[in-house]
């Protein structure tokens, strides 16, 4: 899918790009598979914001998207290639031989009138589904689940791919889009290729609004607020933060601070996407 570039009509258009959609084969969502997603603004069900930033943006529903891949040895046609307005990637309608249609992400390359399998012993082919376990070493891989039967919840956005490494026991090392290497069970399932849409990363929004169509609010320096508002606040004219280190709204350090809670997964890490800082 390639790049289009706008002519400087206006401020707003002078360095925006879009995509051209040249993959994209029909406009019309499968309606037995939209269901509505209501915005909630980054809210909780108490109305509270919890995530700050969020709100406005285009009205559209959510695609249920197949991550699980259960549609043993039941061969699947690809009907159509469609946006998918809730992620980065491209989606594909699959019909199968039993009637049953379903999305999956589309990988790079695969085109309508395709054939798609999943199963334990299915062809290393591009769009097909089996355990890491019978997949050979070196192949690339999205849509990795991390328990057996969960779904796919790796490598699922627009260009990315991991690739297997190598086999241990009951483990298979998987080495992730973001460099990490990671021990995954050989029983979890795994797409064969590469995640389409790979120019998503490329296209330049150009002006503000459009990201507001996005659902995305602006977010204001904390160097630009009042000393109410901010720890970084305040002052007479441009100043510095003013403090050993960088905090949040609710002054709690920021930049550095390790928030992420230690999780059960994360013994199964080989390598990390950054080297732990030592302590001198």
């Amino acid at each position: 899918m390639a790049i289009k570039h706008y002519k400087p009509t206006s401020n707003g258009r002078r360095n925006m790009s879009a995509l051209t959609n040249s993959e994209i084969t029909t406009k019309k969502p499968e309606k037995t598979l939209l269901v509505p997603n209501p915005k909630r603004a980054g809210r909780n069900h108490q109305g509270r914001i919890t995530t700050r930033h969020h709100g406005g943006g285009h009205k559209h529903q959510y695609r249920i998207i197949d991550f699980k891949r259960r549609q043993d040895d039941i061969r699947g046609i690809v009907k159509t290639i469609e946006y998918d307005p809730n992620r980065s990637a491209n989606i594909c309608l699959i019909q199968y031989e039993n009637g049953v249609k379903t999305y999956i992400i589309a990988p790079k390359g695969i085109k309508v009138g395709d054939e798609v399998m999943s199963g334990e012993s299915v062809d290393i082919k591009v769009g097909n589904a089996l355990p890491l376990k019978n997949i050979p070493v070196g192949t690339l891989v999205h849509n990795i689940e991390l328990k057996p039967g969960r779904g796919g919840q790796l490598v699922r956005s627009a260009g990315t791919g991991a690739q297997v490494l190598g086999k241990e026991g009951k483990y298979v090392l998987v080495r992730l889009s973001s460099t990490e290497n990671r021990l995954i069970l050989a029983e979890c399932r795994a797409t064969i290729g590469v995640v389409g849409n790979e120019q998503h990363e490329l296209v330049r929004i150009g002006k503000a609004g459009r990201n507001r169509w996005l659902g995305k609010r602006p977010a204001v320096r904390g160097s630009a607020m009042n000393p109410n508002d901010h720890p970084h606040g305040g002052g007479e004219g441009k100043t510095g933060i003013g403090m050993p280190s960088p905090m949040t709204p609710w002054g709690k350090p920021t930049l550095g601070k390790k928030t992420r809670r230690q999780k059960q997964s994360d013994a199964l890490i080989v390598r990390r996407r950054r080297a732990k800082k030592r302590n001198k």
